[in-house]
């Protein structure tokens, strides 16, 4: 059992709603658990059913939520490069720290889902938190924040022929080569600590074009390196009472058989339910569905 838990799918599978249960289950067996989206559109307050801005937000006794947005990614990038690196571009673009802040964490590509990994690594390492829930956005975005740090890495192999000719500011105290090394080992560190710290759980439907998409996401994070420890079949009928169930229970069925082999059996299912999963109520009986088979994890 890894302390971190991703949560990552192709949108609408209900992958927010296995995340906020498995939080739930992680604070009821007495863990101190934090769950965190980085989805720019997330849902979460929504699903807990909690008002307020606060950040991190207490849904319950040992259970907490926080949201990741531009603002903790411009904290990050200002703590860590941010004042060198203007110091180098200031150099030869005249533009205030205010707006060259800005813009690297909301335009420059890559930068903020290196952050993103970043910030979930600095979490963990505070040991403030048992248990880290990680809520993603939809499986395109959550591949290329995965593999970020790695093609930032690749970025930075040519970076000393090219950025040795800028010249630094006065008030930059390390060299640029230094700058550069320094960006080299944090993305080096971020894709370590998603290789051995991280359990992702792969979140689908028994669908056709959800079924096709597997091989595709599968590949993709063994091409980083990582791999799916868990496959979550979500909005499994369960318990047929009429025809047009019991015709959509057998097509699911043909559906799970072929990710159960994909996956080799890590799979948990979680059954459709009549009524919409939010509020505390709710996802207590997801959570029942979901571990009915571990309730001591």
């Amino acid at each position: 059992m890894k302390n971190i838990v991703m949560f990552c799918g192709k949108g609408g599978v209900g992958k927010t709603t296995c995340a906020a249960a498995t939080a739930l289950h992680y604070a009821n067996k007495g863990k101190k658990t934090i769950i965190i989206s980085t989805d720019f559109t997330p849902s979460l307050r929504d699903i807990y059913e909690i008002e307020g801005v606060e950040k991190p937000a207490k849904i319950a006794d040992g259970l907490y939520l926080d949201e990741i947005g531009y603002e903790e990614i411009e904290r990050l990038w200002d703590q860590k490069f941010g004042p060198e690196v203007y110091g180098v571009f200031s150099t030869v673009v005249d533009i205030s720290y205010e707006e060259f802040v800005a813009f690297v964490a909301t335009i420059v590509p890559g930068i903020r889902d290196e952050f993103m990994v970043d910030y979930i690594r600095e979490l963990s390492e505070s040991a403030e938190y048992e248990r880290i829930v990680w809520d993603t956005a939809p499986a395109g975005q959550t591949l290329g924040l995965l593999g970020m740090p790695s093609i930032v890495n690749e970025h930075l192999k040519p970076a000393p022929r090219i950025y040795s000719r800028l010249k630094a500011s006065r008030k930059t105290k390390r060299s640029v080569l230094d700058v550069i090394k320094g960006w080299e080992e944090l993305s080096n560190k971020d894709m370590e600590f998603l290789r051995s710290d991280v359990e992702f759980n792969l979140v689908t439907i028994p669908e056709a074009l959800a079924v096709r998409q597997l091989d595709d996401i599968i590949g993709e994070f063994q091409s980083y390196g990582l791999n799916i420890n868990n496959m979550i079949i979500n909005h499994v009928v369960k318990d047929p009472d009429c025809d047009f169930l019991r015709t959509k229970a057998a097509m699911q069925q043909g559906y799970i058989s072929e990710i159960s082999a994909k996956c080799g059996g890590n799979q948990r299912i979680l059954y459709m339910f009549p009524y919409e999963v939010k509020g505390m109520e709710r996802l207590q009986e997801a959570e029942r569905v979901l571990f009915a088979n571990d309730l001591s994890t």
